[in-house]
This record gives structure tokens, C-alpha cells and sequence, in this order.
């Protein structure tokens, strides 16, 4: 995915603005205006690092004319001490937009490691690492960007470019449907919102227990969601899967991390989907030091 600036750029903004507000008062008081300076961005510890167009963009919005210059490729695997990023201009604007570019590089780092340490354990399995809808409100758009920087998969974008029926979907119609409706209602839900879509959207259902994968095996949906189920029990849903005349795509879910992953990935499944990539990520150590 190539970042689309026009996406990006308000994000930015509001970022500059919410830092900077009526002015850099310290920067004002002791800087010249007229001074220059060189300066890096430095990873503190080893990463893959992500975001350094975002800062490139950010400094920009402040002074075009502080020259900005990746030390490394998007997406790089860098050591301690690495000087990522190099700048040269007038320092006043590269103070003011210090903190910000920092803090666009050091979380999308952080989730671009995260993601490239999991999926380089489950590759050798043939499965993908997929990031969930957990993400910091405003910031989803750049969070999955870096799950791809970090060799992830992105699942849905938001509730409106794909169907997932989840387990609340399916409580809030087990409390209105009849005990007759009840039996088959997973079969019946795919197949409702098979109907209700447009052609070529992918309906995803999730199920808790052997019984349920069944259930909702039986709607033809193209991708199902294995939560919180042990990988004894997808290791079944997979057995029936591959048997079955329809082969959806097995994902699964809940509680799986770099410690558990490849238990999970043997199973046989396609995706795996890791909530942590991004709703509990620790950004990486960076600094902007001057030359």
C-alpha cells in the first residue's frame, strides 16, 4: 500500500496543531531565526523502521526548505544507534516539528517490528498475519500501513468495506428469533447478508465451537473466524474444512501473540488475526539530536 498524501496530510495537520498551538514559546524565545542547524533521527534500539515519508511530510508542512534525507528504505531492518533520517535547514522549524515526526516514526515502528516479528514465525507455515479494527481512533490508516511495512496483511478497513458477523450480531438476533429460527441461524445469517450485499463482497462469519463452525459451514461463507477456539479444536474445524465441498478460508483469533503464534499457524489455518499489531504496541526508542 503506497500512502496516499492526501489522507495523510490531515492527520499531520491536526498533529502540528495540536503540538505546536499558538506557537513554540521555548523555540521563540532562545533560537534565532535566522540560525541553522544539522540534525538525525536516531533508532535507540534495533526495529524495522516505518513512517519516514510521515515525518519528511510533517517537517515540510513547517519549513519546505529543510532538507530531509532517508538513511535507510521503508520498511528496513535497522540496528541501535542508526541515524534513520538526516536534516539540514533552519533550526527553529526542525524544533517545532522534532516531537511530531517522532512520534509518527516511533509508533509506526513499533507496530511495523511487532507485525515482521510475528510473521516471520508463521511464514514457514504458509499463513498470513492480519491486523484487526483495535487501533487508535484517527490513526487506523497509517496503523495498517505499517502492518504492511512490517510483512502483515491488513483485514478490513473499517464496517463498510466487508462483512464480519460477530458474536453480538448473532446474540441480537438469537434474543427476537423463535426456537424453530434458531436452529440453522448461523446458515441463515451468511446467507441473508450474502443477499443484502453487493455481488463480490466477502461475507465472514465468527464461531466459538465446533458446533457453530458447522452451523455457519453450511452458509457458504467465504471466510470463517475461529475466536478464542484452542488450535486443538481449529485443528478439527480445519479437518472438516478441507473435506467439506466448500473451502472457505479459516481465520483465527483471540489471545494469539508472538509467544503462541506458531501453535496456532500448524493448525493448518490461513490467517491469523493479532489484535496486538497495533491496540497494544510499544513504540520504539527514537531521538532527533543535533548536529
Amino acid at each position: 500500500m503506497n500512502l496516499d498524501k492526501e489522507r495523510v496530510l490531515p492527520i499531520i495537520k491536526a498533529a502540528l496543531k495540536e503540538d505546536i498551538g499558538a506557537g513554540d514559546i521555548t523555540t521563540q524565545s532562545l533560537i534565532d531565526k535566522l540560525a541553522s542547524s544539522r540534525a538525525s533521527i536516531v533508532v535507540k534500539e534495533d526495529c524495522v523502521v516505518c513512517g519516514l515519508k510521515i515525518a519528511e511530510w510533517a517537517m515540510a508542512q513547517i519549513d519546505y526548505s529543510v532538507r530531509f534525507r532517508p538513511n535507510c528504505d521503508e520498511g528496513a531492518s535497522v540496528g541501535s544507534g542508526m541515524e534513520v533520517a538526516f536534516l539540514e535547514g533552519h533550526t527553529a522549524p526542525i524544533l517545532r516539528a522534532e516531537r511530531t515526526m517522532l512520534n509518527f516514526v516511533s509508533l509506526l515502528s513499533g507496530i511495523a517490528t511487532q507485525t515482521k516479528k510475528i510473521a516471520d514465525i508463521v511464514r514457514p507455515y504458509g499463513v498470513k498475519i492480519m491486523d484487526t479494527r483495535k487501533t487508535i481512533p484517527l490513526l487506523r490508516y497509517l496503523e495498517k500501513y505499517a502492518v504492511l511495512v512490517g510483512g502483515g496483511a491488513n483485514h478490513r478497513m473499517g464496517l463498510y468495506d466487508q462483512v464480519l458477523i460477530k458474536d453480538n450480531h448473532i446474540k441480537s438476533r438469537l434474543l427476537t428469533a423463535s426456537a424453530t429460527q434458531r436452529n440453522g441461524l448461523l446458515k441463515k445469517l451468511v446467507e441473508e447478508a450474502r443477499k443484502k450485499n453487493r455481488r463480490g463482497t466477502i461475507i465472514e462469519i465468527e464461531v466459538a465451537s465446533l458446533a457453530e463452525f458447522d452451523d455457519a459451514l453450511a452458509g457458504k461463507p467465504d471466510v470463517i473466524m475461529l475466536d478464542n477456539m484452542s488450535p486443538k479444536e481449529i485443528r478439527a474445524c480445519v479437518e472438516i474444512r478441507n473435506l467439506a465441498k466448500h473451502k472457505p478460508l479459516l481465520e483465527a483469533s483471540g489471545g494469539i501473540n508472538a509467544e503462541n503464534a506458531e501453535e496456532y499457524a500448524k493448525t493448518g489455518v490461513d490467517m491469523i488475526s493479532c489484535g496486538s499489531l497495533t491496540s497494544s504496541v510499544r513504540a520504539i526508542d527514537i531521538s532527533l539530536e543535533i548536529a
